[in-house]
This record gives C-alpha cells, structure tokens and sequence, in this order.
C-alpha cells in the first residue's frame, strides 16, 4: 500500500482525512510497513532465484565432470561459483584435500594435484561434519529477513483491528458525548477507523503470499543441499572402495 492509493480512491482519502492521530499514524506505520515488506522480498526473490540458478549450474558440472573430487577442473568451478552448493563443496573439498596431504606424506605442497588415499572412519565422519555445517550457513543466509517479513504477516492485521476498535470508540464516544444519535456524525468517524484495517490487510496479504513462496523456495534449496552433501559422501567412500581394490 503506497499513498497513491489515497490519491486514486476518493473513498480512502475521504477516510484517511477523517481519521483521528491515532488511526492516520497506524496507517502512515502500515505504508511503511509494506514499503519494508515489498523491498525485503523483492530482494529475497533475487537472491533465492540466483541462488536456484547458480546452484543447478554447479549441480550440472559436478555431475558430468571427472568423478574425482578434488580434480582441478571441479575445484575452479566450485571457487567461480557463488551458489549454495558450490559453496558446500569447496568446504568440503579443502578439508578433504587437507586429509589427503596428510595421507599422502606432506601438509604442504601443490593442493590442486593431490591424490586420494585412505582415510579412516573418523576422517569421514570430520568431512561430513563440514559439508553439514555450511549447509547450516547457507540456510542461515538465505533465511535472513524472512522472519521480518513473517512478523510484518502477523502483526499488520492486528494493527489495522487496533486502529478500527480504537477508532469506532471515539466516534460512539463523540456520539455520546453530543448527546444525540446522528448517523451522519458517525460515518465519518467509522470510515476512518475501518480504513486501518484495509490497510492492514493490504500490508499482510502479498506479504502472506510472498513469506510462502521464500519458504517454498528455501525448503526447495534446503533438499537440494542436504541431496548434493549425501552425494559428496558418496563420493568419497567409493573413492575409497575403489582404493581398497587397488590395494588387494
């Protein structure tokens, strides 16, 4: 709701003009409230749509590159790519390199040419524990402000009722303190109170929508995480199988 609303519609401005200080400042707060809530999922649509994108592309590349995790090609990709899941995979891949150095006789050298070797069950068990905790990071991030949003969803309404039950009270007690029952002295007062709860509802309802198409949209790349950190695992113990084979 902006005030070009007021401007459009008679009506509203004819209410607006009508309201007392309480209800016109319940309403200047819900305009500023959608104008918050419309920036946060403007943004938040943007960021959760490049994400999508970014995350399907490196998703694409993991799948069809060289199946050995730390090859050089998939690490560049991983460092090219700001997506979730690129950003999964190169913390997973530095502590993975970091166990293979370490295996392989050195903690130094050219991490880019490093080759797998064994790894105990407690190695594995530390590379899971990274890969889980950036995808705890990456829903942190793209969580933020939705909450803001969600409380814009809760309380918007709830501001537009105050408004109204406040306003319809000072209008029946201008009533009763003129000391006669005159409609045409009440409508004004009414329309003005009933105005905070259309612009509550204004505030609340593409916020409602929007909250459930981030949360749609979160939990959609939330899976996607928590799919893509099973198959790195996979990853790595077949890497392993296939190390145990050579040994034989």
């Amino acid at each position: 709701m902006n005030m070009t609303l007021f401007a459009a519609t008679p009506g509203v401005y004819y209410a607006f003009q009508n309201s007392d200080t309480v209800g016109k400042a319940i309403v200047l707060i819900l305009i500023l409230g959608s104008i918050l809530a419309w920036s946060l999922m403007i943004e938040k649509f943007l960021h959760l749509r490049q994400a999508k994108r970014l995350s399907a592309r490196f998703l694409e590349v993991f799948k069809v590159r060289d199946k050995n995790l730390v090859s050089p090609g998939l690490i560049r990709e991983g460092m090219n790519n700001a997506g979730p899941l690129a950003i999964i995979y190169s913390a997973g891949v530095v502590k993975l390199q970091d166990f293979y150095q370490s295996g392989n006789g050195g903690m130094y050298g050219d991490r880019m040419s490093v080759s797998p070797c064994k790894l105990s069950e407690a190695q594995l068990n530390a590379i899971e524990a990274v890969l889980e905790r950036e995808v705890s990071a990456q829903i942190h991030e793209l969580e933020s402000n939705v909450g803001v949003v969600a409380t814009l969803v809760s309380l918007s309404p709830f501001c537009g009722l105050f408004g109204t039950v406040w306003g319809v009270m000072m209008a029946f007690a201008g009533i009763a303190i003129a000391g006669k029952p005159d409609f045409t002295a009440l409508a004004p007062g009414v329309a003005g109170a009933l105005l905070t709860t259309v612009a509550g509802l204004v505030v609340a309802i593409p916020s409602l929508v929007g909250y459930n198409f981030m949360n749609y949209s979160i939990r959609a790349l939330t899976v996607a995480m928590d799919n893509f950190t099973e198959e790195f695992m996979v990853r790595v113990k077949l890497e392993q199988v296939a190390l145990d084979k050579e040994m034989e």
